[in-house]
């Protein structure tokens, strides 16, 4: 029983961000303080994108047009799929959710699927590893566009805060921006960013624990966690699992209705389920109100730690079964007697 304990991925950086939180709760930035820690995450949020931008290999996805079928089937679920099933779940307000998270968990159905996880998950699976990367690497590059197009078209359709001017701008400048520039600077800096690759990871993990500390202390200072008792992150957390419950079945029943060999089908369903911590917190920070964005944050990261412990238990359980079917049959056993 330890031992199964020991083998869930209990992620460090959740760990990290759940001290984070408490150190905003505990202590938060005021006055001075919180004008330059908000100019810090601000900083800290176009660093992040520059970076994704130089990691991302446009080349790498052109690539990979030739399985069209397949990218536009895991684009769908990522920025279709997920939004329907958001939007549906504005039944729940006010029974089960309160309207500030209820967005919170209507904007995690749109940012675009992780890079990372994705592909270690379809590679445990024994899945197609150069779609996954191709799938993944084309959710984060349009995502840097489609999500806050998809913030402004879906969450203020439903009643969401509004994306403002001044977010467009925000948006523009800390987003997108950096992000071109990153990609204009990969053939010079892409070797560079290989080699320091560690080192680069802490930066980060250290811009977006910065930006979270940012939110959520604001939301401290303001006095909107009083709103969010015990009964209602257990709420969140129920709704995020079945949330991902539903989405997995999706991705299984569509990979069956188009046909995609095993190999397709396991990166749809890891590809197709998967929401990115890394670009929907900071994008979370340009896109919404100080006053709720802490709220808007907390969907997301229940989530994904929800998808780590459900898609590595899946994914270890097809890689051994296609281990299993890969062995040889074995010979049957000889009688005593009987000469080799």
């Amino acid at each position: 029983m330890l031992k199964r304990l020991s083998a869930i991925p209990v992620d460090s950086f959740l760990l990290a961000l759940a001290a984070t939180v408490t150190l905003a709760a505990l202590l938060p930035a005021h006055g001075h303080a919180a004008d330059v820690v908000e100019i810090a995450a601000k900083a800290a949020i176009a660093l992040l994108f520059f970076l994704y931008g130089t990691r991302l290999s446009p080349q790498q996805a052109w690539h990979g047009v030739r399985q069209w079928r397949l990218h536009v089937l895991v684009l769908a679920t990522t920025f279709v799929l997920f939004p329907v099933l958001g939007l549906a779940a504005r039944a729940l307000v006010p029974s089960v959710l309160t309207i500030d998270l209820y967005n919170g968990l209507l904007f995690l159905c749109l940012v675009p699927s992780t890079v990372q996880s994705s592909i270690a998950f379809t590679s445990i699976a024994r899945g197609h590893v150069s779609a996954a990367i191709v799938s993944a690497s084309l959710s984060n590059i349009l995502g840097v566009v489609l999500t806050p197009l998809l913030v402004v078209l879906v969450m203020n359709a439903s009643g969401a805060p509004h994306v403002n001017g001044g977010a467009v701008r925000d948006i523009m400048v800390q987003l997108l921006l950096p992000f071109a520039a990153g990609q204009l600077a990969r053939p010079w800096l892409g070797a560079m960013i290989a080699r320091y690759a560690a080192v680069l990871k802490v930066v980060d993990r250290g811009s977006i624990l910065l930006v979270v500390y940012a939110a959520f202390a604001m939301g401290v200072v303001k006095g909107i966690w009083r709103s969010v008792d015990a009964w209602r992150l257990v709420s969140v957390t129920i709704v995020s699992a079945v949330l991902l419950a539903v989405v997995l079945a999706g991705t299984t029943v569509i990979g069956r209705l188009a046909r995609l060999d095993r190999g397709d089908g396991i990166v749809l369903l890891f590809c197709g389920s998967k929401k990115s911590l890394a670009s929907g917190l900071p994008m979370a920070l340009v896109l919404f109100p100080a006053a709720t964005v802490g709220l808007t944050m907390l969907p997301l990261m229940i989530f994904h730690q929800i998808q780590l412990v459900v898609c590595a238990v899946i994914a270890s359980r097809l890689g051994r079964k296609a281990d299993e079917n890969a062995l040889p049959p074995t010979a049957p056993a000889r009688d005593a007697g009987e000469r080799p």
